[in-house]
């Protein structure tokens, strides 16, 4: 099955739908930087959405400094932001609610 990118007004509609999620048109991506009381925290928080990534088999570009977890999702398949970008945000998403 091949995946495709978003075009403009699926992105734009899927970008409605998480706020919290910032979109980076030079990678053709979404980010999103999370911030916890420590490191224990976002380290837990990073093995949930490992967990999330490896059932899912998409897997998102990261950063952690201490409290801090930065996440780029892109489908480099699609060539950019995909249908798969919007579910995993969706599923990080509800980790914290």
């Amino acid at each position: 099955m091949t995946i495709e990118p978003l075009d403009e007004a699926e992105r734009a509609d899927a970008l409605d739908g998480l706020p919290d999620w910032d979109f980076d048109e030079a990678r053709d991506a979404i980010t999103r930087r999370f911030t916890f009381a420590d490191f224990s925290e976002a380290f837990a928080f990073m093995t949930r959405v490992a967990l999330l990534a490896e059932k899912a088999d998409h897997h998102p570009e990261w950063t952690n400094v201490w409290n801090r977890v930065d996440i780029m999702l892109t489908t480099h398949e699609a060539g950019g932001l995909s249908s798969r970008d919007i579910s995993m945000a969706q599923a990080i998403d509800a980790l914290i609610e």
